[in-house]
């Protein structure tokens, strides 16, 4: 790793945005601060000299290709801040303005936001708090990457845990290819880069033309949080896919924990719309194994309403004798009177506990709900920017099987 290099790195955060950048700004440093002493320590031993030496022989390399010395103390070892400071404004009629209040230039800047994000936000200037839609959300991030555009950035990255309109990636009929759109434009703007979790569709991608997409998983995250609620080994454990479409997902996790896949195929009317959690168009259910007096583990990308996932849980319990059913859900949105319908459900037993990540940020009355279980992600998206930021292969972090069965096997001892 280049010493000099890390000064050029610069992580700026949006409003909703706060709280996951601060968290991944913490564990940022905690990487470097350790690759730093690691590094010290093998220079001490094969030069012979000690730790405080190599560590102000680094200080002063950084000084000499700076444009200013650094005032702090030579024999400590110095970390860039990495959060450039923005000011943003919301007019009165609704426009936004981005303000980089430090200097971008030559710098590799990775834009975070929480499109999904509708908790008021506080903005310059004024004593009102504005709660952004997710076009709201989208526009503003438009005004933040012209502002590191115009200020000089060598390169732009966009942070998004969640990726907007994903799931108007299918042309069916006179309908919009929304999800390419927004890439396109953030393309057009000056982005290289974008780094998301979980995007509903791969096919997504294929309509860039230079812009690289980075998709994060978040299974190591989720089966750690998965061992700590159960003995994944000696538990009498079946993975269910919740539908088709997440079939591939689930199998991945069945392999992970060598257990067995079943699935639910379901039957909709197409010709009506979902409009809360327990409002749905799903008609009919089957399932393709059997989970009776066992534990069910189901994974899927999101959830909106929930109403899917609900039917799907009462179906398990009640039709199929499932005897504990949890839950993964990568992106929970938990839209509409989403929260209030699974409380309910909880209540009545038709499932144990629900494992979301902080990709979308949410407030108490979720987060200290007895079923649901926070898996922390900032920790996977701080390694994926250091990488990114030094040239480093990413493999190890976008295929967790390897990390995983070091997992289950730590497990075992």
């Amino acid at each position: 790793m280049s010493f000099s290099k890390p000064a050029s790195l610069g992580i700026l955060a949006c409003p909703g945005a706060e709280q996951f950048t601060e968290e991944m700004l913490a564990y940022l440093k905690n990487y470097y601060m350790k690759t730093y002493r690691k590094k010290a320590d093998i220079l001490s031993e094969r030069y012979g000299t000690s730790q405080e030496e190599i560590i102000r022989q680094m200080n002063l390399a950084d000084d000499l290709r700076m444009k200013r010395h650094h005032n702090g103390p030579v024999e400590e070892i110095r970390l860039p801040a990495f959060r450039i400071p923005a000011r943003y404004t919301c007019f009165a009629n609704g426009e936004f303005k981005t303000e980089i209040l430090s200097s971008v230039r030559g710098m590799d800047v990775f834009i975070v936001q929480d499109v999904e994000n509708h908790y008021p936000q506080e903005f310059y200037n004024s004593d009102t708090k504005y709660s952004l839609s997710v076009n709201d959300n989208i526009f503003l991030l438009f005004v933040t990457i012209d502002a590191v555009q115009q200020a000089g950035a060598n390169s732009i990255t966009l942070v998004l845990p969640t990726y907007p309109y994903s799931r108007q990636h299918r042309k069916k009929g006179r309908e919009g290819l929304t999800a390419s759109r927004f890439g396109q434009i953030v393309e057009y703007l000056g982005v290289s880069r974008l780094i998301t979790l979980d995007i509903h569709s791969k096919e997504i991608e294929n309509s860039f033309n230079r812009l690289r997409l980075e998709n994060l998983h978040a299974s190591y995250q989720v089966l750690r949080k998965l061992s700590a609620l159960i003995d994944v080994k000696n538990e009498e454990l079946v993975v269910v896919s919740p539908d088709t479409g997440a079939i591939d997902r689930n199998k991945y996790y069945a392999g992970s924990l060598k257990k067995p896949l079943a699935l639910i195929y379901k039957e909709r009317d197409y010709s009506k719309v979902s409009n809360s959690a327990t409002d749905s168009n799903i008609t009919q259910m089957r399932l393709l194994g059997d989970v009776e007096g066992k534990t069910v583990f189901m994974a899927d990308d999101l959830l909106g309403t929930g109403g899917t996932l609900l039917k799907a849980m009462q179906y398990l319990t009640e039709e199929r004798g499932a005897k504990r059913i949890i839950a993964s859900i990568s992106l929970p949105f938990f839209t509409g009177d989403a929260r209030e319908k699974f409380e309910e459900a909880y209540q009545q037993g038709f499932f144990y506990r629900i494992i979301g990540t902080n990709a979308i940020y949410h407030d108490e009355d979720l987060l200290d709900r007895e079923w649901y279980v926070s898996a922390n992600i900032s920790n996977l998206f701080a390694k994926v920017i250091a990488r990114l930021h030094h040239d480093a292969s990413l493999s190890a972090l976008l295929d967790n099987s390897k990390i995983i069965q070091k997992m289950l096997k730590k497990g075992d001892d």
